[in-house]
Order: C-alpha cells, then structure tokens, then sequence
C-alpha cells in the first residue's frame, strides 16, 4: 500500500484556450514496503495530472519516478493503489487553484 508523505499540486495554464476544464500537475512523495515491487531505495514519487471540468473531475494520467535520479519507472499502480491517487487529487486539488 501507498504511503502519501508529501505533495505539491500547481495548476497548469493553456496558454492557447483550447482545451475544457482546469487541469492540475500533482507531484505526490510515498513511501512504499520494501517488499513491494514499487520499492526502490531511492525513493518515489507519482507525477499525476488531474482535470476538473463542469463539476467533474478525474485522473488524466500519471507516472512513476524515481526521486533520486528522477528517472521514469514503468510499472502500473494497482486498482486500489491508484483509486487512492484519485481520492488524494480529488481531496487536495483545491490547494493548486489560482484565485
């Protein structure tokens, strides 16, 4: 299971107006078991993007890196691990609005 430690959450402009909906970059710090295959010794954290359009909102993509080297990792979350993601954006996604 996914450990959230830390998080930041940044809105991402269309700097051209063509696409519906607010979209959200969210850098998320876990911590995972080290008998997970996710576990690396060098840490990791999930690169999501998350849109909010007309009420709803979803997970658009997400990545898997390696924090120290900040090298992709390719390996797919689990149906609850990444429902836990979606609940995190959903929950926080209200502090990388820009008023």
């Amino acid at each position: 299971m996914l450990n959230f430690t830390s998080y930041t959450v940044e809105q991402i402009k269309d700097a051209f107006g063509i696409l519906s909906g607010q979209r959200y970059e969210f850098i998320i710090e876990v911590e995972v078991e080290e008998d997970d295959e996710l576990y690396t010794e060098n840490g990791l954290h999930i690169r999501a993007l998350y849109l909010v359009d007309e009420g709803k909102s979803k997970l658009l993509k997400y990545e898997l890196i390696e924090k120290a080297t900040n090298r992709y990792i390719d390996l797919e979350l689990e149906e609850d691990e990444l429902q836990a993601v979606e609940s995190f954006c959903k929950e926080h996604v209200e502090d990388g609005t820009t008023k």
